[in-house]
C-alpha cells in the first residue's frame, strides 16, 4: 500500500521538476522539509528548486521573517509567502523571469515532538504566477495531522504539500483541486479545515462556496468564516473564549431567531462571568440541513449566510447531526463555558433515545459526552398549539424510564430556561415566513428585522419578486 502511495506522490513531484516553466522557493518552518524532500527525491530538482530553507530556531525565525506572537498561524505563513517571493523576483527576474513562471510554497507546522503531544496542525500555502512576469495568485490551506507517529506525520505532511502545489499548478478548477489534496493518503491522516484562494487567478471565486466543499467532500467535520465572508481556522476565534451558539436553517432569520439568541446572551454572560469581549457568538448550519432538498442549492446557502452576516454574525457550517459531536468539536478550542441555543422541540429530540442506537451506552453515553465540559443548554419556549399554553425546558414531557436522568439535568442546571423572552415571538415560525414570503403576502416583513427584510427584497432572496408596477 505505502508503495502505491509513493508512486502517486512522487509522479506529481517528478511532473513539477520535467515541467521547465516552473521555479521557485520551498521555505519550511516547524517540521522539517518534507515537502521539499519529496521533490529531491524523485530527481530533477535543479530546474525546479531556486532555494530551500528552514529555520528552526526562532531568532533565526525572527531574524528573517520578524517576530511573531505564534509562529504557526496564517500571519507568519503570509510573512513567509511575501518575503521569499519577493526575494525570488527580485534576484532571479533578470535571469528567468522572461521564461519561467515563478513559485514560493510555504508551511509552518506544529508536528509531534517527544516533549510535547499538543494537536499537531500547521498552515500551507503557495504563491504562484500563471505567466512570466505575472501578477501571483495564492492558495493557502489549514491542516490536522491526525497520524499517531511524528514519522507518519512528516510523511503526510510531504504527500498534501506535493497534492497542493500540484493542484495549483495544472488544476484549474478548485473543487478538483479540493478533492485531489487528499490524494494517496489512507482516511483519517489529515483534516484541511481552511482554504483561501486569491488573486487574478480566482477573481470570481466565492471562498465560502469552496470551503462547503471541504465539508460535503469529507476533507474535514466544520469550517467557519465572519461576518464578512472571510474564512478562519476556528481556533483563530474561538481559541480560550466562551462560545455561545445557536443551531438553525435561518432560512429566513427571524424576530424569533434573534429572541432566542438575545435572550441566552444575557443569562450566558452571567452565569460564565465572561466579558463580551471574551465571548463569541457562532450561527451554525449543518450540512444535513443544507441538503434537505436532496442537494445543494448555492444561491440559497449565500442568501442564509449574507442575512446573517448583515447581522454581523459569525457562521459555522458542520457535519454534527448531533449536539453531543458539536460539544466535543467546540471544547477541542476552549476550556471555559460552552451554551447551546435552542427551541423546546431541539430539547426533546435530545432526550429522544432513537437518536442514540448506533452508540454502544445509547442516550447516557451521548449525554455525558455532551455536558463533561460543563456545557449548558439555553432552552427557548414555544406555545403549544393545542393549548396555547408556553411550555418551557423544564416543563417537557418525556419517557416515563428518562424523567429520573431529566430531572438531574435540571437540579444541576445543564439546562436552562430562557426567562427573558417577547411572547408576541413564540409564534414565529421560518417555515411561515417564507411560505408568506412565497406567496407575495406582505406580512413576512413583519416577523423578520428590518435588515432582513431590506436584503431579502434588495438581492431577491428566497424566491421573493417585487410587484411590478401596473
Amino acid at each position: 500500500m505505502k508503495a502505491e502511495m509513493d508512486v502517486g506522490t512522487n509522479r506529481k513531484a517528478l511532473q513539477i521538476n520535467l515541467d521547465a516553466k516552473k521555479y521557485g522557493t520551498f521555505a519550511e518552518i516547524g517540521a522539517g522539509q518534507e515537502v521539499a524532500r519529496r521533490f529531491f527525491t524523485v530527481g530533477g530538482a535543479a530546474g525546479t528548486i531556486a532555494k530551500t530553507m528552514s529555520a528552526y530556531d526562532m531568532t533565526f525565525s525572527d531574524a528573517i521573517y520578524g517576530p511573531t506572537d505564534r509562529y504557526v498561524s496564517r500571519k507568519r505563513l503570509w510573512t513567509m509567502l511575501d518575503h521569499e517571493y519577493e526575494l525570488l523576483v527580485k534576484r532571479l527576474d533578470a535571469k528567468f523571469g522572461g521564461d519561467r513562471t515563478f513559485f514560493v510554497f510555504a508551511d509552518t507546522v506544529a508536528a509531534r515532538s517527544f516533549k510535547q503531544h499538543n494537536e499537531s496542525h500547521g498552515w500551507l500555502g503557495v504563491r504562484f504566477q500563471t505567466e512570466p512576469r505575472g501578477e501571483p495568485s495564492q492558495i493557502i490551506i489549514h491542516v490536522r495531522m491526525l497520524d499517531e507517529s511524528n514519522a507518519d506525520e512528516q510523511e503526510a505532511l510531504g504527500v498534501i504539500g506535493v497534492n497542493l502545489l500540484y493542484g495549483a499548478f495544472y488544476y484549474s478548477q478548485p473543487e478538483r483541486l479540493i478533492s485531489s489534496l487528499q490524494e494517496n493518503l489512507a482516511p483519517g491522516r489529515i483534516q484541511v479545515d481552511l482554504i483561501k484562494f486569491s488573486g487574478p487567478s480566482f477573481a470570481k471565486i466565492d471562498n465560502r462556496l469552496i470551503n462547503l466543499q471541504l465539508v460535503s467532500q469529507g476533507l474535514t467535520d466544520a469550517v467557519m468564516f465572519t461576518a464578512d465572508g472571510e474564512m478562519v481556522q476556528p481556533s483563530e476565534i474561538l481559541h480560550k473564549k466562551a462560545i455561545l451558539i445557536e443551531r438553525g436553517s435561518f432560512r429566513p432569520v427571524t424576530y424569533a431567531t434573534n429572541d432566542m439568541l438575545e435572550g441566552a446572551r444575557g443569562q450566558f454572560l452571567k452565569e460564565s462571568g465572561c466579558s463580551e469581549e471574551d465571548t463569541v457568538v457562532l450561527m451554525e448550519m449543518t450540512l444535513e440541513n443544507l441538503l434537505s432538498e436532496g442537494q445543494l442549492n448555492h444561491a440559497d446557502f449565500l442568501a442564509r449566510v449574507d442575512i446573517l452576516g448583515a447581522l454581523g454574525r459569525t457562521v459555522l457550517i458542520s457535519k454534527f447531526g448531533e449536539y453531543y459531536r458539536l460539544a466535543g468539536y467546540l471544547s477541542r478550542y476552549t476550556n471555559r463555558m460552552i451554551g447551546l441555543v435552542m427551541g423546546v422541540p431541539s430539547l426533546i429530540e435530545i432526550l429522544d433515545e432513537k437518536y442514540y442506537l448506533n452508540l454502544e451506552g445509547g442516550i447516557l453515553e451521548a449525554l455525558g459526552r455532551m455536558f463533561k465540559h460543563g456545557l449548558k443548554l439555553y432552552v427557548y419556549p414555544m406555545i403549544e398549539e393545542t393549548t396555547g399554553a408556553i411550555l418551557s425546558a423544564t416543563k417537557v414531557h418525556v419517557a416515563p424510564n428518562l424523567r429520573a436522568l431529566f430531572q438531574y439535568l435540571i437540579d444541576n442546571c445543564y439546562i436552562q430556561e430562557i426567562d427573558d423572552y417577547r411572547k408576541d415571538f413564540l409564534r414565529i415560525y421560518p417555515a411561515t415566513v417564507l411560505a408568506k414570503l412565497k406567496a407575495g403576502d406582505k406580512s413576512w416583513e413583519e416577523m423578520v428585522p428590518p435588515e432582513v427584510a431590506q436584503i431579502i427584497k434588495e438581492r431577491e432572496f428566497f424566491g421573493y419578486r417585487a410587484a411590478v408596477a401596473a
